[in-house]
């Protein structure tokens, strides 16, 4: 089904939206149902004339549909705009490779002829990740042709997949038995060169919760030449080869393919709601689950307006998510002993769901609700509300007034909290903040939301990102977040690997 040219996914019909409308409107107060607005149909006289001509690379276009449908990633100040039918920064060019080859022959032309090269997976970016927000021609680089699992190592269970597969595409093309446990929001067409690329969080709440535990080495194409490193379970050779490509956001190379680890599917899993009256009760649970060495696969809180929203909870009671799974073992041991501690913080556990059950348990709404939520976003400009998400990961001791202060700067709305993923020394809450639209001045609200936020982030000692990577909208915050000397040896290897600069300019650098 074709992508639409301004919502997450295809094409949204208008009745679907305007129910979606409807239960937001219901839950939230906040909204216009009768004063919906339509979005601009497309037409190809919306996207500004290509600056540069075609090259004679049978693999690039400057169609202005393909063109359109690349412009933006997924936050709100891309979607208000492509709902406008604004493209003014449209990319002059699209390029579609299907081998290296071909990109080393894309990044030689562009080098040669000043052409920015904006790396593109699934276009999931909320960070003006893969947005050509800059002065002069620019070609997004589409890696969705390289989307194939080339080689399975069953003895190492581990995979060596093209950067280009999406999730579905990458566990639809491992054996029966295997598959690769990273389930991120955008699961659905997010892809394994976009995860690398952004340092993304995916499926596990503790223990392996980024996908750089799961990389076991990684190929990248840059304008200085293939950068490969060895395949290796773990290695003290000096700084990672790596480590320098997980986050880099296409800035040091185009990553083409990585090994990763991959595992068998959990046949033993088990997964309970456990409900709080406070959420500072909810919270101390999470700390002590997080402490205790038991790595339940799920341990998220939500608040209680959260839970409303995403789970049929009833807008009192904070709900907790506990789950465990094993693809050798039963885990009732686990699940007892963490039911005993969240118990001591006066957590009510409801009906335990088994992996054979069919039941529509609270836990399955909220996992179902979790992947459907992208879809929300695109009821979002018709019914007149902003939102913008803010996720950050902070120590245990910092984290009560982290929370408070975040909270505070979205009272205007509705502002609702998650603690996504936990860690022995701190949590990453996530928050969605939203708030009525002024029509018209959607992007200075949204701009001066993100702003506000992200300052008080930084200022109550949190990380501008834990999971949505750095992007264009980030980069003020990650300047002040990041040492000083790490930011020259930075811009020294942007020097080195692209020496005309033309690799995703404005990210990271």
């Amino acid at each position: 089904m074709p992508k639409s040219h301004w919502a997450w996914g295809p094409e949204p019909a208008e009745p679907e939206l305007r129910e979606i409308a409807r239960l937001f409107t219901e839950h939230t107060g906040l909204g216009e149902p009768d004063a919906w607005e339509r979005p601009v149909p497309f037409s190809p006289g919306l996207v500004p004339a290509s600056r540069v001509p075609v090259p004679a690379l049978p693999f690039c276009t400057a169609d202005p549909y393909e063109r359109a449908v690349r412009t933006y990633g997924q936050a709100y100040r891309d979607l208000i705009r492509a709902y406008r039918g604004d493209f003014a920064n449209a990319p002059d060019l699209v390029a579609l490779p299907r081998d290296e080859d071909e990109i080393a022959r894309l990044l030689e032309w562009a080098s040669g002829q000043g052409v920015a090269v904006v790396p593109r997976g699934g276009g999931t970016s909320v960070v003006g990740g893969v947005e050509a927000r800059f002065d002069g021609p620019s070609l997004c680089l589409d890696l969705g042709r390289m989307n194939r699992v080339l080689e399975v190592d069953r003895e190492s269970q581990a995979a060596l997949v093209e950067a280009g597969a999406t999730g579905p595409e990458i566990n639809a093309g491992l054996p029966g038995g295997l598959q690769l446990r990273f389930f991120p929001q955008s699961y659905e067409f997010s892809t394994l060169g976009g995860w690398i690329a952004t340092r993304a969080g995916g499926h596990f709440a503790t223990l392996h919760t980024h996908i750089d535990d799961l990389v076991e080495s990684i190929r990248a194409s840059t304008p200085a030449g293939m950068w490969e490193s060895r395949r290796l379970p773990g290695s003290g050779a000096g700084p990672s080869p790596d480590r320098w490509l997980l986050g880099s956001e296409g800035a040091l190379g185009v990553i083409t393919r990585a090994w990763v680890r991959v595992h068998r599917r959990p046949v033993h899993k088990v997964s309970v709601p456990v409900r709080f009256a406070e959420w500072v009760a909810g919270v101390a649970a999470v700390h002590d689950l997080a402490q205790s060495g038991l790595h339940p696969a799920n341990c998220r809180l939500l608040d209680a307006r959260e839970a409303a929203l995403t789970s049929g909870g009833d807008g009192r009671h904070a709900l907790l998510i506990v789950g465990f799974e094993s693809a050798v073992h039963p885990v009732d041991a686990w699940m007892s002993r963490a039911l005993e501690i969240v118990s001591w913080h006066g957590g009510v556990a409801g009906a335990a769901r088994q992996d054979q059950s069919q039941d529509q348990s609270q836990d399955q709404v909220w996992k179902g609700a979790f992947t459907r939520m992208p879809y929300l976003r695109n009821a979002y400009p018709g019914l007149g509300v902003i939102a913008e998400t803010i996720e950050t990961a902070v120590t245990w001791d910092r984290f009560p007034a982290l929370h408070e202060a975040v909270m505070a700067e979205g009272e205007a709305g509705t502002t609702t909290c998650r603690l996504a993923f936990a860690y022995p020394d701190g949590p990453a809450p996530y928050y969605t903040i939203i708030v009525p639209a002024e029509k018209g001045a959607e992007l200075e609200q949204w701009d001066d939301l993100k702003r506000r936020v992200s300052e008080t982030v930084l200022r109550m000692g949190g990380t501008i990102t834990h999971h949505h990577a750095v992007g264009r909208d980030h980069r003020p915050f990650y300047d002040r977040q990041r040492p000083d000397p790490f930011a020259l040896a930075l811009k020294a290897a942007k020097t080195a690997l692209d020496p005309q600069g033309v690799l995703n300019p404005g990210v990271l650098i």
